[in-house]
């Protein structure tokens, strides 16, 4: 069995805050709320899409952010992550920590670690903090120059340490882009070795100053390489007492999708994006979005000083992805899980072309164009403003392996889309639609179908596999510490 992640996302036994239910979703709860209380920054990230740096001009009054705190709580806010710029940059960040736990909200910090010391850290503690996430974008030199400040690795590093001493459970997020892929096994050895229990990792998306660095963004294909290799960590963490949590951004479907995305011990699976369903964002003047990382411009539900938190709500609800009306287009437009995934995450497409359902972005997506011959490339087409959460203009090309281009007419899902309750296929172990006959993935028979007498529960299955994995493990470990001589242990004389 899988264990259960805990309100800080680490592999608990408690249920995580941030399990929707049916009825968070129907009633528009916003279980998970990221709140920017400062854009003051002191790191230069060449990839920050806020452009963080300098406070904005109105940034919400400490009396302001207390009574938005006493919003979220009457809305069924279950955890509030505070972030910047640098959240502890502004002078009441402890205030509002204090009044987040008071009404028995999760509270959570997110930081580059630039002068974040044991001190500040252990009253974080005292004012109700309970999860810290520090970044950690490379190994140092690759960490420095993407950040911006030299020394700031190793700060980070640093912190991790003490927060573990103060006795909150560190965690780390990972941008991932060109130039950090090829790290992630190395930097999971290091966070793992700085004491790190969880591990939440997403891509560098085409927003802010990513669009004036773009040379840094993934090319879509590599994102086979990424989700690979991830799940290959994402099961070592598992060993070793670290949970991989893979962001929203990290997609979607194929083989992987049945081990690592969900947070409690059920099977589960992508199943769209959140932004203004269950999820907000708040930026430092009272903006009210869907999603922390969604520009303004398209997604704003008001500003707190003259809109509620339930009035905002009501106004995003037009534009989630359940109600929008997106139909999708390219090879999301024709995808075989388009009904349950509606595609993706709605930043990582809205940054690319201005408007969602188009997100290249996708295992499933990548791997089946893959078997083609087929991959897809970015190029940026229009500069982004110099303002926080801008965004450029990026063309999504169709190519073959040998770089000439192909026609987009090739670039679509060869499966019918479907609707419905997805299962695994038993032979291949990726998703399938409750009722196909026979596996869209790998032909196999589904024995899904009704009144099949060899009908398998995929839960059980999956179950029992992951058990049986659990006992080599252990025995693997046995073997190993048999072969160790212990520290006093000496070979026997002959006689």
């Amino acid at each position: 069995m899988r264990a259960s992640a805990d309100a800080n996302g680490s592999g608990g036994q408690r249920r995580s805050l941030r399990v929707r239910t049916a009825e968070d979703q129907r009633s528009h709860v916003p279980v998970h709320v990221v709140w920017e209380i400062t854009l003051a920054c002191n790191l230069k990230c060449g990839h920050c899409g806020s452009r963080a740096g300098k406070r904005r001009a109105n940034e919400l009054s400490t009396a302001e952010c207390i009574d938005v705190v006493r919003q979220l709580a009457a809305a069924g806010t279950r955890e509030i992550t505070l972030i910047g710029g640098e959240a502890y940059l502004r002078r009441d960040w402890l205030e509002i920590a204090a009044e987040i736990a008071r009404h028995g909200i999760h509270c959570g910090v997110q930081t580059g670690a630039r002068g974040l010391t044991r001190e500040r850290i252990a009253k974080a503690h005292a004012a109700g903090v309970r999860a810290i996430g520090v970044s950690v974008d490379g190994l140092r030199d690759l960490h420095d120059s993407l950040r911006g400040v030299a020394g700031s690795h190793d700060q980070a590093i640093r912190a991790i340490h003490d927060i573990r001493d103060v006795g909150i459970e560190p965690g780390v997020n990972t941008q991932i882009n060109a130039r950090s892929m090829h790290q992630l096994p190395q930097i999971f050895d290091e966070i793992v070795a700085a004491g790190a229990k969880y591990w939440q990792v997403q891509l560098t998306v085409a927003m802010g100053n990513a669009v004036d660095n773009s040379a840094i963004l993934l090319q879509p294909h590599q994102i086979i390489d990424v989700v690979d290799c991830l799940a290959g960590l994402y099961h070592r963490g598992r060993d070793l007492g670290l949970r991989l949590l893979p962001g929203n951004s990290i997609g979607y479907f194929g083989r992987h999708e049945p081990h690592w995305r969900s947070m409690t011990s059920d099977i589960e699976h992508w199943s769209g994006c959140t932004a203004g369903e269950t999820t907000l964002g708040l930026e430092a003047d009272g903006t009210i979005k869907g999603c922390p990382s969604l520009p303004k411009s398209h997604f704003a539900g008001g500003e707190s000083r003259s809109t509620s938190i339930d009035e905002a709500l009501r106004n995003l609800a037009a534009r989630t992805v359940r109600r929008d009306g997106n139909r999708g287009r390219s090879f999301c437009g024709s995808c075989y899980y388009w009904n349950t995934c509606r595609g993706g995450c709605t930043w990582v497409s809205h940054v690319l072309e201005g408007k969602r359902g188009d997100n290249p972005y996708c295992y499933y997506r990548a791997t089946t164009l893959a078997k083609r011959g087929l991959r897809e490339k970015i190029v940026k087409v229009a500069e982004a403003p110099d303002e926080p959460f801008a965004v450029g203009r990026f063309e999504v090309r169709l190519e073959r392996v040998d770089g000439s281009r192909a026609p987009r007419s090739l670039g679509l899902d060869d499966k019918r889309r479907k609707r419905g309750r997805l299962v695994l296929c038993q032979s291949c172990e990726e998703y399938i639609y409750a009722g196909e006959r026979l596996c869209p993935h790998c032909g196999a028979s589904s024995g899904n179908h009704p009144g099949d007498p060899s009908a398998a529960d995929d839960q059980l299955a999956l179950d029992l596999r992951k058990s049986i994995d659990e006992v080599e493990r252990h025995g693997r470990r046995i073997l190993e510490i048999a072969a160790m001589p212990g520290e006093n242990e000496q070979m026997p004389s002959p006689e």
